[in-house]
């Protein structure tokens, strides 16, 4: 699932130079800057696997910025207390964590197999936007289970939204001004969270919350107690986006990997044959089964973490590798350098899946992974994430050969400002015979 950073906007000469060529120079800078570089006054770069892990997990010196894309709408209420914050956090987590997750597989497994036996066969197709749907109808129906289909309509709007706030702009707009973009935001927040608050009336005057995570919000805590409704309603439009935008880039990039790797694509395929008939009874026993399967995921996002670039905010002055952080200063953290960095991969630029597996075949440990971030911060769906582009690559190879179209040109650009994205690519699926 996607992490909701805060799009990066530095000043000054170095942004121009970053948004020529961030990831050029996101590795020259590891290359030649070592562990902790200084991009310009105030602002650093942990570009290797210890500063990352140390930024990432001393979150009370490193603090995580605040997503803008969906700030809590005005009202009266006032602002959320850091209780009711936490309060929302444990709530959805209890519909989030891996035992959660591994209970709904048979859930989840069917939406993958409909997006694999919707792709036309025989013709190259821009795949990027029926990933973004079908992972769309996976992430809500996970979210919303038999609401679902009243909530789906606005997933595009509140996605549209999102791009336009991260687009590229040479003027970084102080947050007060309501610019076209924030206002077409808060239009498409304010529709989704004015449908959302009828489901919610809806299921606790029934006395039926339901077993998805939005039930589980509506759980009272013991420690807690019932959580404000403002801070469910707040908190679900970027879920919402968060369960589809950042999946659909990282499964372009594996579904690009299973073209060009066709000895993996059929190893992938081979594990996928022993999945079940009908998608639905998939189980998690199934889904630990892919043991492949997963390395390939895993080594995917280590090549092409769709989230390459973590803002933090250091919250007093403190000490990070050779570097006296000033508090107030932002520290950039580069998954996309850590994981390949050689000390902590052997060939790092190389695609090897099997560097995620003992020689027994089951998972290795232990290896530098950012991808969903870690520490206290970590991706709240990375056990979503994990199971929807699992069931997603496994379901697709057990069906088709993917290749690329014919020519010297990649069928796709790179956009890196919002994230790694294979903008416009175009791939065309064969029946495995």
């Amino acid at each position: 699932m996607g992490r909701m950073d805060e799009p990066l906007r530095l000043p000054g000469s170095s942004f121009a130079a970053w948004s020529r060529d961030r990831l050029a120079l996101a590795r020259r800078g590891a290359d030649e800057c070592g562990d902790v570089w200084q991009l310009e006054p105030g602002v650093y770069v942990a570009a290797t696997a210890g500063p990352c892990e140390e930024v990432l997990r001393r979150a009370q010196d490193f603090l995580k910025v605040p997503s803008p894309l969906f700030p809590p709408l005005k009202r009266s209420s006032g602002a959320q207390t850091p209780e009711v914050r936490a309060h929302a956090h444990a709530a959805r987590m209890r519909g989030l964590r891996p035992q959660a997750v591994a209970a709904r597989i048979g859930e989840i497994a069917p939406g993958t197999a409909r997006f694999a036996d919707q792709w036309p066969t025989g013709q190259d197709v821009e795949i990027l936007p029926a990933l973004r749907h079908a992972l769309a109808e996976i992430g809500v129906r996970y979210l919303f289970s038999e609401d679902a289909p009243a909530l789906l309509p606005f997933a595009p709007q509140l996605f549209l939204a999102r791009e336009m706030l991260v687009r590229p702009s040479r003027w970084a707009w102080p947050r007060w001004i309501p610019t076209p973009a924030r206002r077409f935001r808060t239009r498409q927040q304010v529709d989704f969270t004015n449908a959302l608050r009828s489901v919610v009336c809806r299921r606790r005057s029934s006395g039926r919350l339901g077993d998805d995570v939005l039930g589980q919000m509506l759980r009272p805590s013991s420690r807690y107690g019932p959580l404000p409704e403002e801070a469910i309603l707040d908190s679900l439009p970027g879920i919402t986006v968060a369960t589809f935008e950042t999946p659909s880039r990282a499964a372009g990039w594996i579904l690009l990997h299973l073209a060009r790797y066709p000895q993996a694509a059929g190893r992938v395929a081979a594990e996928a044959a022993l999945l079940p008939v009908d998608p639905a009874a998939t189980t998690s026993t199934h889904l630990d089964s892919l043991q492949y399967t997963q390395a390939l995921v895993r080594e995917v996002l280590r090549l092409h973490p769709p989230s390459w670039l973590l803002t933090r905010r250091a919250t007093r002055q403190t000490q990070l590798a050779d570097y006296t952080i000033d508090a107030g200063a932002t520290v950039l953290v580069c998954p996309y350098t850590a994981h390949r960095d050689a000390r902590e991969h052997f060939e790092p630029d190389q695609f090897q899946p099997e560097r995620w597996l003992e020689d027994s075949g089951s998972p290795a440990k232990g290896e530098a992974f950012f991808s969903f971030g870690t520490g206290p911060h970590g991706c709240e769906g990375a056990a979503l994430a994990m199971a929807m582009l699992t069931l997603l690559t496994a379901q697709t190879a057990r069906r088709y050969h993917v290749s690329e179209p014919s020519g010297p040109e990649p069928s796709y650009q790179v956009t890196t400002f919002g994230g790694l994205t294979p903008v416009g690519l175009r791939l065309r699926a064969t029946l495995r015979s």
